[in-house]
């Protein structure tokens, strides 16, 4: 990616800490949409229940993606009790994630990168993959795991197991039921949502895609700034926006390649279904 070199000249380290009023937005950020969700689902509004679970996703991701790098601004045993925490709503060993997803620092878009393999698929396989990469994931995160991750993966994953035991074989509310299928079925689009879109048409080491419009990086809680999250990893979800701006103030090149948009991608999936006619 051209003009790299100038980000060497972007100050960056005040941006590493967060306000107490940011770490507490930080871990509450998804609570509103959860709550929303159960009572829309217990309302029978299972349209507006999914629209809010995928915002319970989605800012999970966040809050998930920052303790990965201990970004929250807390002990790190704090930050592990968050992932622990996110585990049991989203469905998934969050340790797991984060083991791959530090290994997909070190290796990014090489061979031996798991969390990075769909980007180099076309996007509609790397949707059709999503099952096979949730579980693909604990597999790899199992493997190269040292002693202590191991023993949070497996701790996160029996507790998984009692929740699908408990809500699909005892508890009686539909509005969990609802919750915990629509967290399984994100999960099986991870791999699309969160790995192929800021690193498809990248090479190997190449930083991802960026994304620069306002109002994509406002209803998507800011975690298309990828690039910028893979040259500056220390830096927290909530101050990449301004990082963005330094590093466009920079001339470093950053702000292209950009995410794929909606827009695009309906244009593709037009040009596939005329194609196979």
């Amino acid at each position: 990616m051209a003009g790299l070199e100038y980000t060497k000249n972007v100050v960056w380290r005040d941006l590493v800490p967060l306000t107490s009023w940011e770490k507490a937005w930080e871990l509450v950020i998804g609570l509103p949409w959860l709550l929303l969700s159960l009572w829309c689902y217990g309302e029978g509004w299972w349209w507006a229940g999914l629209t809010c679970s995928f915002y319970v996703f989605l800012t999970g991701l966040r809050q998930s993606h920052n303790a990965q790098h201990y970004s929250l601004g807390l002990p790190r045993i704090v930050q592990d009790g968050v992932l622990f925490a996110l585990s049991l709503l989203m469905l998934a060993s969050m340790h797991a994630v984060q083991v791959t997803h530090l290994h997909h620092h070190r290796h990014c878009l090489e061979n031996e990168d798991g969390e990075g393999a769909t980007a180099r698929l076309p996007w509609w396989r790397a949707l059709l993959i999503g099952p096979l990469f949730y579980i693909r994931l604990h597999v790899s995160a199992w493997r190269l795991a040292r002693r202590n991750k191991r023993f949070w993966i497996a701790g996160e994953l029996l507790a998984l197991a009692l929740v699908l035991v408990f809500t699909f074989c005892f508890a009686e509310w539909l509005a969990l039921r609802w919750h915990v299928a629509a967290m399984l079925v994100g999960e099986c689009f991870t791999g699309f949502f969160a790995v192929w879109t800021v690193h498809h048409g990248c090479q190997a080491h190449e930083p991802g895609r960026t994304q620069r419009g306002r109002w994509l990086n406002l209803i998507s809680y800011s975690m298309f700034f990828h690039a910028e999250h893979h040259l500056f990893p220390a830096v927290p979800t909530a101050h990449l926006h301004e990082l963005a701006r330094r590093l466009d103030a920079a001339n470093s090149g950053v702000a292209q390649p950009q995410v794929m948009s909606l827009a695009k991608m309906v244009s593709e999936a037009k040009r596939l279904l005329l194609l196979g006619q």
